[in-house]
């Protein structure tokens, strides 16, 4: 009874304190939203109204008062995420997290995305210039006039909020661009199979990269010739691919975007979708929605934190949203010390020397006199780029290796992304993406005239090799890059005769593209995918738009499913999950056994495809870079037969495709029974395959799940349109979905269709810090408001700015 008595008053101490984390906490992480505040730098009063999901919609007599206010609001919501992402850019993660991050620190700092952020503001045009500067001005006024509103989190996590300049806003774009120029990992995989394996082996494993518009496409990957090529290097580490934590890769993108034209459309006018897919782990989530109202335009979209104006949604005129093109716009290079002088590198004969910069450490350190350390570093770059290979940890070659990033040299006065707000016409809308030299992205659009386009943006070098696969070996001062593919070269279409376009990061290029565009693409199952559903018989709703993006059904799977089921059946020992492969429709429903069983053996298979060959550290780099090697896979297993279906360990036996996936099917079982239960049939693809979203200051242990979403069951996977995107290392949990799901329907102008992963703002414990996730994970729908109207019946908050 005494023993009762006290877990009775512990249970009730518990609650207690529930109930006033849930009443109290939101209080002391909260902001003004209603009444005045008077900022300086405004020309005119600002309206500011907020609606039942937290979301702003600033109207403002000028753009210049409305990007100044848009920067306000932002801050008031996630100032903390963009302090986190500047410490990222800048090479200061140190500061924050101490020692554990040096490394980290050592090779943002080498890569030096925050000098180029410097450099490109200092050749901005006026305008440009101005555009950003106001967006600054108002992050910068929040923290001079309400230092009482400045997040929790600054003082939880013991540091400063700091002014913000416009070369962060810049330096966020760069990250934007290096994050998502994913070719970097395809040359270090490459390289790794060149060096392994040898030439001939690793020929045959090159990436197959389809353009599924093409007939004439083979995706067949043409090998540069061997004496173009270094052997002699060691495999080159993925680290500087960003991988890993995802508080420091939430930009690696994947994506869909669609538009359909009238003609296809139920609603007689032109409708955009798009869902970025991003790593949305970290709550609040990627991006910031906001509605900015001016005489010259409406704009209600999203775009990330940092950046003015809006990426993503639309205005009164088009809508729009962008996938990863996956243009090459990374080479790495071998490069050559003088054995004479240390302080020099060779091209050829030339003796040449190392341009040398020094950076300094911030290192949290609480031995230290005032809580931190310094630590100076000394970065070398060749004409082509930093030396990159000492400052990755556990590297060693007596080969400098120099990593060159096309838009550390096209950078233009320019930026287009200030012209998406004011652009009249897809035509415009166009040019405008033309200008984006640092990102290589897909912009699929729409407008009200009833056109519908895509642009590729990203400014990739020509190489003189035909190729940006594998690392350059310097031999002499000859540039490999002889020029830039022309803007009006790059993919493009617009209203094609079968009144719908897509892009989901496959190949766009034809297959007698003039120009060495990239090796590194999604593999092409989400796009047939959205090729099929628009093929079926009728015009396309909103709610048939709205549910293609969570739609779940497997292309690959439909192709491999019931080769696996038909060998499978053959053993009494996998026979149970032959049959529910055969029994499967292909869908990845987080109720079925069936994507559990697929997704396992599929799993098991490649690892032991490669793995011999390979060693198992080698096998698993390859098998994380998934577009690396997926329809070559596919493309074996359909035929049945492959020099990688041999296990060269056994001498004894020649091992065909049946001896892999029965030995896979029996791995699978012993790797899942202890998670789901001895009985296959009662088996769940949602009880493994979890999304967990978590508070960027508990990401682990106790209170974790408190503060986070917990592990929720996701349908999906990696070749759904529907993404669940898991890291082959770690199965199965969700590290990349839709960050954002939108449908701007030109017919409604009162409202447009979206919904994020977690919600409006950064705040712990504030209401709208992840009060989307029910509605993201269910399918609920919601809205951004468009009209006046609209927006006035769903307000909840009113405030305004006074000059």
């Amino acid at each position: 009874m005494k023993g009762f008595r006290y877990s009775l008053i512990v249970l009730i101490c518990l609650a207690a304190v529930g109930l006033i984390a849930f009443f109290c906490l939101p209080l002391l992480n909260d902001y003004q939203n209603t009444g005045e505040i008077q900022i300086q730098g405004l020309k005119d009063k600002v309206l500011i109204q907020r609606d039942e999901n937290g979301m702003a919609y600033v109207h403002a007599g000028n753009t210049d008062d409305a990007i100044m206010a848009q920067g306000f609001v932002t801050a008031q919501d996630r100032l903390f995420q963009m302090q986190v992402t500047r410490l990222f850019i800048q090479g200061r993660v140190c500061e924050l997290a101490g020692p554990v991050a040096r490394n980290l620190d050592i090779r943002m700092k080498t890569i030096g995305l925050y000098r180029m952020a410097q450099k490109q503001e200092q050749i901005l045009d006026d305008n440009t210039r101005a555009f950003f500067q106001n967006y600054v001005n108002g992050i910068n006024a929040f923290i001079d006039t309400c230092p009482e509103d400045i997040h929790a989190e600054f003082k939880l996590a013991g540091i400063q909020a700091e002014k913000w300049t416009v070369a962060d806003s810049v330096g966020v774009l760069y990250y934007m661009g290096y994050s998502t120029a994913a070719n970097l990992g395809t040359e270090t995989t490459a390289q790794m199979l060149l060096e392994t394996l040898g030439y001939e082996a690793a020929s045959r494993l090159m990436p197959v990269n389809i353009n599924a518009d093409d007939p004439n496409d083979t995706g067949i990957f043409n090998m540069p010739q061997k004496e173009a090529l270094s052997a002699s290097l060691p495999a080159i580490p993925e680290a500087l691919a960003l991988a890993g934590d995802p508080l420091l890769r939430p930009l690696r993108a994947g994506s869909n975007n669609w538009a359909i034209s009238p003609a296809l459309s139920a609603t007689g006018k032109a409708v955009l979708c798009g869902d970025p897919h991003l790593d949305p782990r970290i709550l609040p989530g990627v991006w910031y929605p906001i509605g900015l109202i001016t005489p010259e335009f409406r704009a209600v979209g999203v775009n990330i934190a940092g950046i003015p104006g809006m990426s993503v949604g639309r205005t009164g005129h088009i809508a729009l949203s962008a996938t990863n093109n996956y243009g090459d716009m990374q080479d790495l290079y071998i490069e050559t010390p003088d054995p004479k002088n240390p302080d020099h590198y060779l091209e050829g004969e030339t003796s040449i020397p190392f341009e040398q910069m020094t950076e300094t450490l911030k290192i949290k350190d609480k031995a230290a006199a005032n809580g931190f350390r310094e630590e100076t570093i000394t970065i070398r770059s060749t004409r082509r780029g930093p030396v990159v290979s000492q400052s990755l940890e556990g590297y060693a070659t007596d080969k400098l290796i120099t990593l060159r990033f096309a838009p550390a040299e096209s950078m233009e006065p320019a930026i287009g992304l200030m012209d998406v707000l004011t652009a009249k016409n897809s035509r415009e809308l166009a040019a405008a993406l033309k200008q984006v030299p640092m990102g290589c992205f897909n912009w699929v659009f729409a407008d009200a005239d009833g056109n519908i386009g895509f642009q590729a943006s990203g400014k990739i070098p020509i190489r003189s090799n035909g190729d940006g696969t594998f690392p350059f070996p310097v031999k002499d001062s000859i540039d490999n890059w002889t020029g830039w593919i022309p803007a009006d070269q790059m993919p493009s279409a617009m209203n094609p005769e079968k009144n719908w376009l897509a892009t989901c990061n496959q190949k766009t290029i034809p297959h007698d593209f003039p120009y060495y565009y990239s090796s590194y693409f999604a593999p092409s199952y989400r796009y047939r995918r959205i090729a099929e559903l628009m093929a079926e018989p009728g015009k396309k709703s909103i709610e048939d738009l709205w549910g293609y993006q969570r739609d779940i059904k497997n292309p690959m799977a439909r192709n491999l499913s019931p080769v696996i089921a038909e060998i499978l059946l053959k053993y009494e020992d996998t026979k149970s999950l032959g049959k529910i492969l055969s029994d499967w429709d292909f869908t990845d429903d987080p109720q079925k056994a069936a994507p559990a069983v697929f997704q396992s053996v599929y799993r098991f298979f490649a690892m032991a495809a490669f793995e011999d060959d390979l060693g198992p550290e080698k096998a698993m780099t390859l098998l994380n870079n998934w577009y690396f090697w997926q329809e070559k896979m596919e493309g074996m297993i359909l035929s049945g037969d492959s020099p990688l279906f041999d296990d060269v360990r056994t001498t004894d036996k020649t091992e065909s495709m049946e001896d892999l996936f029965h030995l896979a099917a029996l791995k699978a079982s012993r790797f899942l029974e202890p998670l789901l239960g001895p009985d296959p049939e009662t088996w769940q693809w949602g009880k493994v395959h979890t999304l967990e979203l978590v508070n960027p200051i508990r990401r682990n242990g106790a209170g974790k799940a408190l503060l986070g979403s917990g592990p929720m069951p996701a349908g999906g996977s990696g070749e759904t349109l529907y993404r669940g995107w898991y890291d082959f290392d770690k199965p199965f949990g969700v590290t990349h979905c839709a960050s954002l799901r939108m449908v701007a329907d030109f017919s409604d102008n009162d409202k447009i269709l979206a919904v994020l992963p977690g919600g409006v703002t950064g705040r712990t414990f504030h209401p709208h810090q992840k009060d989307q996730i029910k509605a993201f994970m269910s399918g609920e729908k919601k809205y951004w408001w468009f009209s006046d109207q609209a927006i006035d019946a769903h307000e909840t908050a009113r405030l305004t700015l006074m000059p």
